[in-house]
């Protein structure tokens, strides 16, 4: 297990759950968003700049579109945001009748559609979460059902795998992946998580096809081998690493968000770094995340 003191603290973001990094080259800039405040954050290295945007709906997930934009993965929902207005536009909701679910993580896959995820909120255990896909042409699908937490999401380089933390169950799934239709196949377990390094969360893959993993509660990233073996881990200078994304010129860096959420106010205060936005040179480089096509 590699040290904390291979993070450096880049900017004091105080997010109660940040998540969902997001590398946009032609700015130079990640972005991502705090889901509990319905905010979403940019940071540019060059000169260490950092914004803010109010979002109309608390987002938990952002992703680019080909055409220019974003769409928002949130607890209501999906939606286009335009960032120049402001507004969000309301795409779909497959869980708006049941008050208890709602959107929590999502990605894009190698073809541009968007796979999301959703969690019951209110019993986080209970087996009630779904993996749906948004298609080119907005048409929504459901791919898999009965997980404890469908959180964070990736795919293998050549997009024929899929990977989605079940997060209270301790575990990484992973299936075969249908590009064209999004179908599923050849459910196994990825990797299982110790008790003692918190729960599975967010998922990215590198340039050379492994898997990063951060921990809610753990205190660390893990790096798995294609075939579910664990390569490398970091330690955290921090409890809960939420999330990852590879930017940077060279995407030679790793940026990890954090959360501070949960913690009572003699925690905040023993580990005030919390929430905050750190970045690690882990000697590999990821690649550019793909965009939605529709």
């Amino acid at each position: 297990m590699n040290d904390a003191w291979a993070f450096e603290h880049v900017l004091s973001a105080g997010n109660q759950i940040g998540e969902a990094p997001i590398w946009v080259p032609e700015e130079a800039r990640l972005y991502w968003v705090d889901t509990e405040a319905s905010a979403a954050y940019s940071f540019r290295p060059r000169d260490r700049e950092s914004r803010s945007w109010p979002l109309s709906m608390p987002a938990t997930a952002m992703l680019r579109r080909r055409g220019g934009g974003w769409v928002l993965v949130t607890k209501k929902g999906l939606a286009f945001w335009d960032q120049v207005s402001g507004a969000c536009e309301f795409i779909v909701d497959p869980v708006a009748e049941n008050p208890d679910l709602c959107f929590n993580d999502g990605a894009v896959d190698r073809r541009g559609a968007i796979v999301a995820g959703t969690m019951n909120f209110r019993e986080h255990r209970r087996p009630d979460g779904q993996v749906f896909r948004l298609g080119t042409g907005l048409g929504l699908s459901c791919l898999a059902g009965g997980l404890s937490v469908a959180n964070g999401i990736g795919f293998s380089l050549d997009g024929r795998t899929i990977y989605v933390s079940e997060q209270f169950a301790g575990r990484i799934l992973a299936w075969d992946y249908d590009q064209e239709d999004g179908s599923l196949g050849n459910k196994r377990v990825f990797a299982t998580v110790p008790d003692d390094e918190g729960l599975p969360d967010g998922i990215i893959v590198d340039a050379e096809g492994f898997v990063w993993n951060g921990r809610w509660g753990g205190g660390r990233i893990v790096r798995y081998a294609p075939d579910g073996s664990v390569d490398q881990g970091w330690r955290l200078p921090v409890d809960t690493g939420t999330s990852m994304a590879f930017g940077g010129e060279d995407l030679g860096d790793l940026y990890v968000t954090t959360a501070w959420y949960g913690l009572d106010e003699a925690g905040r205060k023993s580990r005030p770094q919390s929430g905050d936005l750190f970045r690690l040179r882990p000697g590999v480089k990821g690649t550019v995340e793909p965009r939605f096509a529709g």
